[in-house]
Order: C-alpha cells, then structure tokens, then sequence
C-alpha cells in the first residue's frame, strides 16, 4: 500500500463520519431542542415555523452532509475492502440507508403536506394540521436520529481499526 492510498481511504473515511456527525447533530438537535420547543408553542406559530425550516434546509449545505454522508461511506467501503474497518463501515452504511430510508418514506411527505396545507393564516384549522404532523414527524425524527448516531458510532470506531 502506497502512502497515497493510505491518506485517502483514512480522508475518505474522515470525510463520512464528519458528514454522519453533522446528520446526527441535525437529527439530534430537531429531537431535544427544536421540536419540544416548537411542542410548546401555539399551532400557528408551529406550523409556519416548520413550513419555513423545511424551505430554508434545502439548501447546498445540507444537500452536501446530507448526500455526502452517503456517498462518501460507500466511497469509504470501498476503499476498505478486506480491511478490519470495513465491517463497521458497512454497518454505518446501512443505518444510514435506515436513516434515509425513513427522511424519504415518512418526514418527506409530512413536510409536504404540511406545506400544501398552505399559508398559516389562511388554514382554517391549524390544530387539525398540526395534529397530522407533529406527533409522526417527531417519532421518526427520532428514528433516524438514533439510526445516524449509531452510524457514527460505527465510523468513528472504523477509524480506529
């Protein structure tokens, strides 16, 4: 093994747990911070705060840690091949692929219906809306919180080994 080959499976690995880390901080913080402090306001003020942080997280930043997180731990496993760490990397692909799986099947859709409920002030009933969203989005965002925070787990051990 060169030295070259050397620095890129160790920056490609660095690369996808630094990506896993920043996810699980995201999912982390909607799960302790973002939600039980949305959770206590009224439902116009939840609603049109998750409509407006749903369109202001797309955005090349999140797109990057978000994608990346999977590309570059698969790029990882693959660079690893018959290597200690690749077990573990390959249990981080996939709870990520768990992660992302529930982001795409379930937080998705209620972030889109959400939006099509339109604007705040012209729902007529805001407490339906809410009821609808936050109790399923929170449960999943927890999900896939723990998903990642494994995922990481797994990568950060990887790079011991």
């Amino acid at each position: 093994m060169t030295e070259s080959t050397h620095v890129l499976r160790v920056a490609v690995l660095i690369g996808a747990t630094v990506s896993t880390g920043l996810m699980a901080g995201l999912f982390y913080a909607f799960a302790v911070a973002v939600m039980p402090g949305l959770g206590r306001a009224g439902d116009r003020t939840f609603v049109e705060a998750m409509q407006r942080i749903n369109a202001a997280i797309l955005n090349g930043w999140f797109a990057a840690a978000f994608a990346g997180a999977a590309l570059l731990t698969a790029a990882a496993g693959l660079l690893h091949l018959g290597r200690p760490a690749l077990p573990w990397i390959g249990a981080a692909f996939v709870l990520y692929g768990v992660a992302l799986a529930v982001t795409f099947s379930m937080n998705v859709p209620l972030n889109d219906a959400l939006d099509a409920a339109g604007e705040p002030g012209r729902i007529p009933d805001l407490g339906a809306v809410r009821e609808r969203f936050e109790a399923v989005w929170v449960r999943w965002n927890v999900v896939r919180a723990l998903a990642c925070t494994v995922a990481l787990a797994c990568l950060s051990w990887a790079l011991t080994v």
